[in-house]
């Protein structure tokens, strides 16, 4: 089960940090990666970080804003956003699965989402 949170009304460049808390499995054994879903748009893909070797990726739309981490003591990963802007507005969910260089691929458990919304 993952449970996200840490999503909020925020305006144009503030932070915030979002949590997925893991359990039911071993987190050390997969990777976790982020989505986000905004109205009228794609699924993109944000983030995701291995378990393997702590390798990550990120989006062009956030690479240098946001930063991924995981506490294998806190089954939890983070999502570090920084610097946001309104086209960061959707929701987010935490994924199971793999990461790869092209981002979260083979998610088979998803986070129920937590919106987050950057406007003034």
């Amino acid at each position: 089960q993952l449970v996200d949170s840490g999503g909020g009304l925020v305006q144009p460049g503030g932070s915030l940090r979002l949590s997925c808390v893991t359990s039911g499995f071993t987190l050390d054994y997969y990777a976790i990666g982020w989505f986000r879903q905004a109205p009228g748009k794609e699924r993109e893909g944000v983030s995701c970080i291995n378990n393997s070797d702590g390798s990550t990726y990120y989006a062009d739309s956030v690479k240098g804003r946001f930063t991924i981490s995981r506490d294998s003591a806190e089954n939890t990963v983070y999502l570090q956003m920084n610097s946001l802007k309104p086209e960061d507005t959707a929701i987010y969910h935490c994924v199971r699965g793999g990461c790869t260089s092209k981002g979260p691929v083979n998610y088979d458990v998803w986070g129920q989402g937590t919106q987050v919304t950057v406007s003034s």
